[in-house]
């Protein structure tokens, strides 16, 4: 991945690749040498966003032994706050509280063997907690160098907003990121959240842009799914319907006609899209890490996204 391929996260100070690794296979799918194997491939094709979380088993602990000495090269995001079942205590729930950030944060220093995160996200808004004491315990995280920057996952456009103004006017730390479901199926993002992040100067980190697996062409129209993919493994044939084929089939025409790929269309259209930063894929095979950064080379033109929007009945803002 060349140079040109670096973007600032938001309106912050971080660089981040455009594609980025999603590591939630590792310690599942993956073991300890197939993570090596992915990590060093996404080294070397110029990836330096590795995404995990303290939720996707032994994934941090694999992520850190396999960067190794390349850890500063990298940018390593991490997440808390989602369901440890009592991995670190009992939290009543309130897993934005101080109590809980500050068992979590150490946590996951240890497993990534590391002394600083370069993005600590919260996993899912906690309803429990109010956003000004989760901000006051990352604000002192950052100030004590264990983390760098912070970010939100799966907020909507309120709590992104309203998470700002505190920021804002109690003088903590700001969210300079966010996560959430994103691809060409699922555009329902566009509506409030990206023009949210527009305004407030917050990076978009798109999470599932290959929506499972159906937009990389590996699933066809009345064909039983692979019985190793996600639709299969999660339950999830109920995706697989005729609609979402029509849309597929016409992307897959939209790719042929100039010369590219679905799987570039998926990730080169959507890091095209106002806000995203980085398009995090997961990968299973140093090949498919290899396909996605070179997806992300894809830059289409506006009336490339115009045919695009079109074919996806992109939502329009009310």
């Amino acid at each position: 991945m060349s140079g040109h391929a670096i973007r600032r996260l938001g309106s912050s100070g971080l660089a981040v690749s455009t594609v980025g690794l999603g590591c939630n296979n590792f310690g599942s799918r993956l073991d300890r040498e197939g993570t090596r194997a992915v990590v060093e491939a996404a080294l070397d094709a110029g990836i330096t966003l590795f995404d995990t979380s303290d939720s996707y088993g032994d994934s941090e602990e694999l992520l850190g032994r396999a960067l190794g000495r390349r850890r500063d090269d990298v940018v390593i995001a991490t997440k808390f706050g989602s369901d440890l079942r009592g991995a670190l205590g009992p939290d009543w729930g309130a897993r934005g509280s101080r109590r809980y950030i500050r068992r979590a944060v150490d946590r996951s220093l240890r497993r990534l063997g590391t002394d600083y995160i370069d993005l600590y996200q919260l996993h899912r808004p906690d309803p429990q907690t109010p956003i000004a004491e989760t901000l006051a315990a990352l604000t002192e995280l950052v100030r004590e160098g264990k983390v760098r920057y912070i970010g939100c996952s799966n907020f909507a456009a309120w709590q992104v907003a309203d998470a700002h103004w505190v920021a804002t006017t109690a003088g903590l730390e700001r969210f300079i990121s966010a996560q959430n479901n994103y691809n060409l199926l699922e555009r329902a993002v566009e509506r409030e959240l990206i023009p949210a992040c527009e305004r407030y100067g917050i990076g978009l980190l798109p999470y599932f842009p290959l929506a499972s697996g159906l937009l990389t062409g590996k699933y066809r129209r009345g064909a039983e799914p692979p019985p190793d993919s996600r639709i299969a493994r999660w339950g999830l044939t109920d995706r697989l319907t005729d609609e979402r084929f029509d849309v597929i089939e016409a992307l897959e025409a939209f790719a042929a006609e100039r010369g590219a790929s679905l799987l570039d269309v998926a990730i080169g259209g959507l890091a095209a899209q106002p806000t995203v930063a980085s398009v995090i894929a997961g990968a299973t095979s140093p090949e498919q890490v290899r396909a996605n950064v070179a997806a992300g080379a894809w830059v289409p033109s506006p009336d490339d996204l115009e045919e695009i929007d079109r074919i996806t009945s992109r939502p329009r803002a009310a």
